[in-house]
This record gives C-alpha cells, sequence and structure tokens, in this order.
C-alpha cells in the first residue's frame, strides 16, 4: 500500500473518487458508481491519513462543491463555475502538505487533471439535469382525450392514428374503420378509445 503514499497518485484517486461521486448524484440507481466512489474515498484517504495534510485545502476541496452545483442547476452560471474550478484546483494541488511553500501535487498535473475533470462533470452533469427535466416524447399521459382515426376496425385489437403516431388500440365496442375516435385510457402501450359517434349519443 506504499505506493498510495505517493501525493500524485492518491490527488488523482481523489479526484477519481469525486468524479464518480458527482456521477452517482445526477445517475442514481447502479449503485455502481457510489461503490466506486466510496473505493476511491477509502484509497484516498489512506494517503491522507498517512501523508501531512494542510486542513484549509480540505476545506477548499469541500467549498467547491457548492458552487459547482448552484452553477449547474442553471444556465449563465459561469462564474460559479470558475469559483469551483479554482477551489478545486488550489484544494487539491495544496491538499497534501510539503516541506516548502511548493505543493506536493505537482501543479500542472493539478491544474490539467481538476480543469479536465471540472468541464467533464460540467458537461455530464447538466446534460443530465436536462434530460431529467424534458418530457419524455412518448408521453402516454399527455394522450389522453386526443382524438385521431381508426385505421383498422378496432374492438380487441385494432390501429389508430393519434398525434400524427400510428398506436396499437382497443376498445370495448367494435369501431370500424374510418372513424373517428378518442383516447380514453391506456393499457401499457396500448391506447383505449372509444367512437367520437358511440360518446356523444
Amino acid at each position: 500500500m506504499d505506493f498510495l503514499l505517493d501525493p500524485n497518485l492518491a490527488y488523482l484517486i481523489l479526484l477519481g473518487g469525486v468524479v464518480l461521486a458527482f456521477l452517482a448524484l445526477v445517475t442514481p440507481g447502479t449503485g455502481m458508481l457510489e461503490v466506486g466512489a466510496l473505493f476511491c474515498f477509502l484509497l484516498a484517504g489512506y494517503a491522507v491519513y498517512n501523508l501531512p495534510m494542510n486542513w484549509w485545502a480540505l476545506l477548499l476541496l469541500l467549498l467547491s462543491v457548492g458552487p459547482f452545483i448552484y452553477a449547474v442547476q442553471k444556465p449563465k452560471r459561469e462564474l460559479y463555475l470558475g469559483l469551483s474550478i479554482l477551489l478545486l484546483v488550489a484544494g487539491s494541488a495544496f491538499l497534501f502538505a510539503s516541506d516548502g511553500w511548493l505543493p506536493a501535487v505537482n501543479p500542472l498535473l493539478a491544474l490539467f487533471s481538476s480543469g479536465l475533470v471540472t468541464v467533464f462533470l460540467w458537461i455530464v452533469v447538466r446534460k443530465s439535469i436536462q434530460a431529467a427535466s424534458v418530457r419524455p416524447t412518448h408521453d402516454l399521459g399527455a394522450l389522453m382525450g386526443l382524438m385521431g382515426e381508426a385505421r383498422t376496425v378496432v374492438h380487441q385489437d385494432g390501429s389508430v392514428y393519434i398525434n400524427g403516431e400510428l398506436w396499437s388500440a382497443r376498445s370495448g365496442k367494435e369501431i370500424p374503420a374510418g372513424s373517428h375516435v378518442r383516447v380514453v385510457g391506456r393499457e401499457g402501450f396500448v391506447l383505449v378509445v372509444e367512437s367520437v359517434n358511440q360518446s356523444n349519443s
């Protein structure tokens, strides 16, 4: 385990844990990202425990999370993203203490890696949030009450043309092909329809 006591390697492992943790926040469900983040944090924790550390740098790392989350929630908050990058780079580069004023982690490695990770997270996290907020293309609930046309005879099965698409459908009463229909329910991806004439009678 002594190889983990290299500040540069420990820094990269810690950064990997940060990436997996952020991804786990926006794409929960599988548990694999959470396990990977925990594993990285345990390995980095071993290095943090055995290497001299600057506590103020750890505080900078923790403070970088807030502006990042705030920046990805809504567009046009690049100032907060920049602040998050600055805190992340400074905190990670100076996390491990050295004898002099220079950081124990190679500054070029810290700058390149932190910048790359932050840009990656910015793209992935924003896209995940946007995808979660977009209404599904096939929102079957939105079809309720819409009118269309029976393309075949509809009873136990059949096809109807609703909202520009052809759907499988069924009805409690037989509906001739070409009749106007209204969506009154659904069973999975099968629409339940009724004849407009029947509903008006």
